[in-house]
């Protein structure tokens, strides 16, 4: 009898600890959701999914990371708003997309502001990346800028080669409603024409506009090869991509879990640079394949083009762009 009231005490004492110590498991075990508008296997997705895999085993579970890639938590000022209100923890978001709260990173948006991909990795590597990134966090953005992340150089494509600005005289050509990005085209002789990217493949089938530009991924994957089918190395846009996570969420963590965060954040930077040099290669190689003809530039017509454009929207960056310039 005795053994049996003991053993009954042991199970119920088991019982009630189990019951308290549910609730704190329950509540340290933190899932962020990660949002990006490219599709499930892009460069930007496999890097952050990674960072979620590292950020859960450095913390044994405590924290994990589930990625909503393909848009499906909403278009990108849509995810802007979910994250600066913490919904969305981590985001993969354009320049673009933040430059109308943080108008400083407009200076990214400048057309031959860096002289190719080198230097442009230089300067969001070093002093003057991190002090962008610094000035996004310091903005009523409500985020904390973590890394940059590639997107490639950006190329004219049409069904004939663009070697000059005389060459793009007359033809209207789509580009992102950015009035630099508008001012950027006109300046090199073509018409820009602002539209939507999803209408884009139907607009060059129909001749609503002779010619469009991007880079490689995106001009295979969006299948623009088969209505524009040669590819001129212009070059004239180089814009790093910024990860950022929410300040509401970022507030609630431990100083240890953002420095963490931090360095995997980084560590993205650098994986999401290697899997976009691949998928480049990659695209390009099966972009010969289908016969596109690649044509090399010489941009020095093209820069001398847009050197209004640059002092016109650059006039209020003159101190960022003097150290830009200056990095070797």
């Amino acid at each position: 009898m005795m053994l049996r009231k003991l053993l009954s005490c042991v199970c119920q004492l088991t019982c009630a600890a189990s019951l308290l110590a549910a609730p704190v498991i329950a509540q340290s075990a933190t899932t962020f959701k990660a949002a990006d508008n490219h599709p499930k296997g892009y460069p930007n997705v496999v890097a952050v999914e990674n960072l979620g895999k590292k950020l859960e085993a450095a913390t044994n579970g405590r924290l994990t990371l589930k990625m909503f890639a393909g848009g499906v938590l909403g278009d990108e000022k849509t995810a802007i708003e979910q994250t600066q209100i913490g919904a969305i923890q981590l985001l993969r978001v354009s320049i673009g997309g933040i430059s109308p709260v943080v108008p400083d990173v407009n200076v990214l948006t400048l057309p031959y502001l860096f002289r190719d991909e080198a230097h442009m990795h230089k300067v969001i590597d070093g002093p003057v990346g991190q002090e962008i990134l610094d000035k996004i966090t310091a903005s009523p953005a409500k985020v904390v800028a973590l890394a940059y992340m590639d997107s490639g150089s950006r190329n004219v494509y049409a069904k004939k080669p663009i070697k000059t600005p005389a060459d793009l005289k007359g033809l209207k050509v789509r580009m992102q409603g950015n009035p630099i990005f508008i001012d950027t085209m006109n300046a090199m002789g073509g018409n820009a024409i602002s539209m939507p990217f999803g209408e884009l493949y139907s607009a060059l089938q129909t001749g609503v506009v002779d010619a469009a530009e991007n880079n490689e991924p995106s001009y295979f994957t969006q299948n623009h090869y088969t209505v524009a089918n040669v590819y001129s190395r212009t070059g004239h846009l180089i814009i790093p991509e910024v990860l950022v996570f929410s300040k509401t969420a970022w507030d609630k963590l431990e100083k240890v879990d953002q420095e963490l965060i931090q360095k995997l954040a980084r560590e993205a930077q650098m994986e999401q640079r290697e899997l976009w040099n691949k998928s480049v290669a990659d695209a390009n190689a099966k972009l010969k394949e289908k016969g596109v003809t690649f044509v090399d530039v010489d941009a020095r017509p093209f820069v001398e083009a847009t050197a209004p454009v640059r002092e016109k929207h650059g006039a209020p960056y003159a101190e960022m762009l003097k150290k830009i310039q200056a990095v070797q």
